[in-house]
């Protein structure tokens, strides 16, 4: 009778692990999407974007140059999902419609030890247009200051140590003011 329950003790054990071990916490594939001041390098909220699974991540873009109104709409290249969509005004200020809010920063939980700069090699601008703007050089370590301390950033990097890191500068205002509502965005994927 004793061997029987140490069987079947056994095997509830070894099912349970086996059922944690089936389903990973990365299971589901994410985007996350963190806002920086274009100026102060302060980061300013974010959001997890998620989607069906698929292995890769780029960014495909619909950009309409401001003449006087314009916008840009970003996607998951790989699923034609939206990720990003803005007006931009000339001598005005567009706003961001997709999404439509952001969690505020201090809704995101930090690590104690702040994670390094990864290679310049691993931020990849998105290049909605021909034309887009970016300042040369971009201040790579000044962005990552803003989210290094996050744990999602942590957590999405230890999953995707070799994925991009994809930069937008949302810029919905031309003309005179422009840096003084210009954001980064910073999309990285699990």
């Amino acid at each position: 009778m004793k061997k029987i329950l140490f069987i079947l003790l056994v095997t509830f054990i070894v099912s349970c692990n086996s059922d944690d071990e089936s389903t990973p916490q990365n299971e589901a594939n994410k985007v996350v999407l963190l806002k920086v001041d274009f100026l102060t390098n302060e980061f300013e909220g974010g959001k997890e974007l998620e989607f069906q699974a698929v292995e890769n991540f780029t960014i495909a873009s619909n950009y309409v140059s401001p003449g006087d109104f314009g916008g840009i709409q970003l996607f998951y290249g790989e699923l034609d999902q939206i990720i990003f969509q803005g007006t931009i005004i000339w001598s005005g200020t567009g706003q961001r419609s997709y999404p439509e809010s952001l969690e505020l920063p201090s809704n995101f939980a930090t690590i104690d030890e702040n994670l390094e700069l990864p290679n310049s090699d691993i931020f990849e601008p998105v290049l909605y247009d021909e034309f887009a703007y970016y300042p040369e050089p971009i201040d790579y370590a000044g962005i990552w200051d803003a989210i290094k301390s996050l744990q999602v950033v942590k957590n999405y990097r230890d999953s995707n140590p070799q994925g991009k890191i994809h930069l937008f500068l949302y810029t919905p205002s031309v003309g005179l003011g422009s840096a003084s509502v210009t954001d980064w965005y910073i999309y990285i994927k699990n």
